[in-house]
């Protein structure tokens, strides 16, 4: 689903008051589901990037109010880095950047992370890193839910996002095709690993609307879920150490 008229206002709105608040404004991109078309009112985000030429304490004071308003809207905090930072964080945030680079919308100014260099040998390490990271996390917050059927599907909703883009980035790294929408993420993977991938493609229909909650087992779904990340981690551990 694409952005819609007041999202598309409150983007315009937003660069216009960047424009105003600093003249050294460089670069405004619009980054992750919203630009890629798979953007959904209740679970997705405006996820935006703004390159500065300086970022020192008086250009903070200056675009200080424009953040506040921005966070009023009930949208993320803007990232907000210099050309150069964004150059020489290319190593640390691989798979954050690498993403950024093939699902963006310049809203303003130059397309500078087309031209971006993410280091691929520092993205499969991150991949490992953020896979074994949000399966312990994964457990972690089901523990929490204590048996709770709606905290454990929502647990799943909230975190299935997170999940897909991993298995994309999983596929990268392992040289495989890697599709941009989650559900043919999924399916892909599925298909190299032999699993079936219902769970997570309930979990997708759920967000969508598609289905409710209440007509899945709570448990019995997030047991499958749980599986498939692990193959996926297990794989990857398999193919990449």
């Amino acid at each position: 689903m694409a952005t819609n008229a007041d999202e598309q206002k409150l983007l315009d709105d937003l660069v216009g008051k960047l424009k105003i608040a600093d003249g050294n404004l460089r670069t405004v991109i619009l980054y992750g589901s919203a630009a890629s078309g798979e953007y959904h009112p209740e679970f997705s985000d405006l996820n935006v990037l703004c390159l500065m030429e300086r970022l020192d304490a008086a250009s903070l004071k200056k675009v200080s109010p424009v953040v506040a308003w921005w966070q009023d809207q009930r949208q993320p905090p803007m990232m907000l880095l210099t050309l150069d930072e964004l150059q020489r964080s290319a190593d640390v945030f691989a798979i954050e950047f690498y993403d950024m680079k093939a699902r963006h919308r310049v809203l303003y100014g130059d397309d500078i992370l087309s031209m971006l260099d993410v280091p691929m040998n520092l993205h499969r390490l991150q991949v490992e890193r953020e896979l074994r990271t949000s399966i312990i996390k994964l457990r972690t917050h089901y523990l929490s839910a204590g048996g709770d059927a709606k905290r454990t599907v929502r647990l799943m909703t909230d975190s299935v996002s997170t999940f897909t883009t991993l298995f994309q980035h999983a596929l990268i790294a392992m040289g495989e095709q890697a599709p941009t929408q989650k559900r043919e993420v999924v399916r892909r993977m599925a298909s190299l690993l032999k699993f079936d991938a219902k769970p997570f493609e309930s979990v997708l229909d759920l967000r969508e609307k598609k289905i409710k909650g209440d007509e899945l087992d709570a448990d019995q779904w997030f047991s499958g879920y749980l599986d498939i990340v692990e193959r996926v981690v297990s794989e990857v551990d398999r193919r990449l150490s």
